[in-house]
């Protein structure tokens, strides 16, 4: 290099941000460097009610799934008192699978997906946490792009959208309908500006799901989900004066099912996901 300038080394990937000199004298330039986490584990939850015909697929589909940042994986399988096989056939899947670590729970009683999360929650150990569902409608193909934010340490909690440009099955128009006004609820109320609110797809790093107890029994955890991080505060001065989280979003694939291949969800659970939307950011 010519002049009076100093040759400098660019600051290392992960660093905070270094104050160097380059090009003219007496010019401080300052790369801001977003450090990258250290992150080992990821847990992958599954809630599952009545899925004898799809689980074992859909696990093995996990298991194969290539995970980035050379992330491990544990399993956590929560049967909510199925009425089929599923229980059965959930026991014997970690013998398929013996370098992946799995926790299983039988629940004596159905409570619903909210309190099936709750106790699969309790179990978790990772660095970061996933929601999977038990069916085929999402495609663990999409967890390289939902872990990437978190894992260039630009992102707190991601949530995946059916609606942003990824292959979607054509499903039923009142369910959108439906959707699109809880999210737009939900929006309001929050102040986040998701497009999926109601999606499964949600990651959190171990600093947000470690603070987050699920109260709601069924399909009303995804409003509270997205209230409780929405209030959430990290880091130095907690609740009161930590930052704010860091929220992504990127599209996914979906394959909705029809009531006839499984789909559980009806319009009950729209009208309790208005009344979680509306507790949750007023209360806990």
């Amino acid at each position: 290099m010519s002049g009076s300038g100093t040759m400098v080394s660019p600051p290392v990937a992960g660093t905070a941000a270094v104050p160097v000199v380059a090009g003219v004298e007496g010019v401080p330039v300052v790369f801001n460097v977003t450090p990258k986490p250290d992150l080992k584990t990821l847990s992958i939850l599954i809630p599952v009610y009545n899925e004898e015909k799809y689980l074992a697929a859909v696990v093995k589909r996990v298991v194969e799934q290539r995970l980035p940042g050379g992330l491990a994986r544990e399993i956590i399988m929560v049967n909510d008192a199925s009425k089929d096989n599923t229980w059965a056939i959930m026991q014997q899947i970690p013998a398929l699978f013996p370098d992946v670590e799995f926790k299983l729970l039988n629940k004596p009683q159905n409570e619903g997906k909210g309190a099936a999360l709750r106790d699969a929650w309790a179990m978790a150990t990772g660095d970061v946490l996933i929601v999977q569902d038990a069916d085929f409608e999402y495609d663990p193909a999409d967890y390289p792009k939902l872990l990437q934010p978190i894992l260039d340490g630009k992102a707190d909690a991601v949530f995946g959208s059916r609606f942003i440009g990824e292959p979607h099955r054509i499903m039923y128009y009142w369910h959108q309908v439906a959707n699109n006004v809880l999210t737009t609820l939900s929006n309001m109320l929050t102040n986040l500006n998701l497009t999926d609110m109601e999606v499964c797809y949600k990651v959190f790093t171990r600093e947000v799901y470690s603070q987050i107890t699920i109260k709601s029994p069924r399909f009303g955890v995804e409003p509270e989900l997205t209230a409780k991080v929405a209030r959430m505060r990290l880091g130095v001065g907690g609740a009161s004066a930590g930052r704010k989280v860091r929220v992504y979003e990127v599209g996914v694939a979906y394959a909705g099912r029809t009531y006839e291949e499984g789909k559980k969800i009806g319009w009950k659970d729209a009208v309790s996901a208005i009344v979680q939307i509306v507790r949750f950011r007023f209360g806990d």
